[in-house]
């Protein structure tokens, strides 16, 4: 059941043809082009720069000030005359300590600050950061099996509706066939104008249709470009087939058990949640941490001048410190309690995002089978209408059916045919959605296979 390609239905010439596009190529072109996926790299690479800024709590914080100050205040003038050791023997005059002159410090400043022991608030930070990157990477993932699906989905309706085009085409030349025949029964008096004027009628619904299929083919087109990352106006020549798959078994992967299972170990969503309840018991932690101690040292070096350059002196200083919360309005007991009730959320996000997962991909197996025994029936429905029509034709011909009947057949084969092709468009985008529900869809994926049946 090989497909016209969609330049041909366009009515294209050879020499004008597209670049050729399959499906695995529209796929590797999303992989670089898409914007979705362009989001979700950088939003991965900021969860890196986060992890960076939280093992930052393990270094030292080191920081440098530059100060200048002018006062006669007696006790600024005498702390600044011996940090700049410029304090000599006519300062302790009692009217130079009550009265002294106005004086410049130039300070300069070097201080460094280092955690020794945090109660794990650091490390409790950086497992946050992590667990969160890892839950955008699950995210990216996610992102990346839905462009992928999106990326089947207008493929396959870009085809399905050039098919469409090219069996309603095939429904006008019939028409016009129909048309001829009935003129040729008017002229020789075998039949009257009421014939011809009905398969007129019939001719121009026939028409609306294939107006409202080159729109469709337009629109999928578009959609195409859009799903890829391209302009919406970029041509194509398709070149995967729609056609059933080879073995439905091949579609379907395995069992309904083993595809549950499956999804329930591979699907983003599930290790999502499953990290979320780590980053919560991570938080819980840290909340607790936050009634324990923290000890911290400090050091310093301070330089002093009366000028910029010159005339100064310089110390340093080295101190330990510990900060207790002892109290601080019961906030602590609240972040405690609020980590407590995330955990439990989070527990129960998980339960129910695996009983939704197994409930995805049980309906996607039943609508991946559904489809394929449908393909079988509405296969069996065109070739009877396809005989029902010739049988009618002949009988019209011959003087034996009426246009009524001619019509009404014609209609059936024109409808038999599109259910056909949405049939096999539904059984390749359910091995895909079942492929996503599974959480295995990448671009290696055997429902992209192009084998033809």
């Amino acid at each position: 059941m090989k497909r016209t390609l969609l330049v041909l239905v366009l009515g294209l010439p050879v020499g004008a043809q597209d670049p050729a596009l399959s499906l695995n190529d529209a796929i590797r072109l999303a992989m670089g082009k898409n914007k979705s996926l362009e989001a979700s790299g950088a939003a991965n690479k900021a969860a890196d720069t986060r992890i960076s800024g939280a093992r930052s709590g393990f270094l030292p914080k080191v920081n440098y000030s530059e100060s200048w100050a002018r006062s006669d205040n007696p006790v600024f003038v005498f702390s600044s005359l011996l940090t700049q050791n410029q304090f000599g023997a006519q300062n302790f005059q009692i009217d130079s300590l009550n009265n002294p002159n106005f004086l410049n410090n130039f300070q300069s400043q070097v201080t460094a600050d280092q955690v020794l022991y945090d109660a794990g608030q650091t490390r409790h930070a950086v497992r946050s950061a992590q667990l969160s990157k890892e839950i955008t990477g699950e995210q990216g993932r996610r992102t990346q099996m839905e462009v992928i699906a999106g990326v089947i989905r207008a493929y396959y309706d870009s085809l399905l509706s050039a098919d469409q085009l090219n069996a309603t085409s095939q429904a006008m030349r019939s028409a016009e066939a129909d048309l001829e025949r009935a003129q040729a029964n008017r002229a020789a008096g075998m039949s009257t104008d009421v014939d011809t004027l009905s398969i007129r009628v019939h001719l121009a619904g026939v028409r609306e249709q294939q107006i409202r299929r080159q729109a469709d083919v337009d629109v999928a087109r578009a959609a195409l470009n859009d799903a890829i990352g391209l302009p919406l106006d970029t041509p194509h020549t398709l070149t995967t087939p729609l056609v059933p798959f080879v073995d439905p078994q091949e579609a379907s992967g395995g069992s309904l058990a083993d595809r549950q299972k499956s999804a329930v170990a591979q699907r983003p969503e599930a290790r999502q949640m499953t990290l979320a309840t780590s980053l919560a018991d991570t938080q819980a932690a840290s909340a607790r941490g936050s009634l324990l101690p923290q000890v911290m040292l400090h050091g310093a070096f301070e330089a002093d001048r009366q000028r910029f350059i010159s005339r100064g002196g310089d110390n340093w200083l080295v101190s330990v410190g510990l900060r207790w919360n002892l109290f601080n309005g019961f906030g602590d007991k609240a972040r405690i309690e609020e980590s407590r009730f995330a955990q439990q959320r989070s527990s129960a996000e998980e339960a129910r995002t695996d009983s939704a997962i197994r409930l995805q991909v049980h309906r996607a197996y039943a609508d991946l089978h559904a489809a394929t025994q449908s393909i079988e029936v509405a296969r069996a429905s065109v070739a009877e209408a396809e005989e029902s029509l010739r049988i009618t034709q002949n009988r019209y011909e011959a003087g034996i059916s009426n246009v009524t009947d001619l019509l009404r057949t014609e209609t059936t084969v024109l409808e038999a045919r599109t259910r056909n092709l949405a049939a096999v468009r539904d059984q390749r985008m359910a091995a895909a959605m079942l492929e996503l529900a599974t959480g295995t869809l990448t671009p290696d994926s055997a429902v992209l296979n192009e084998r033809t049946r």
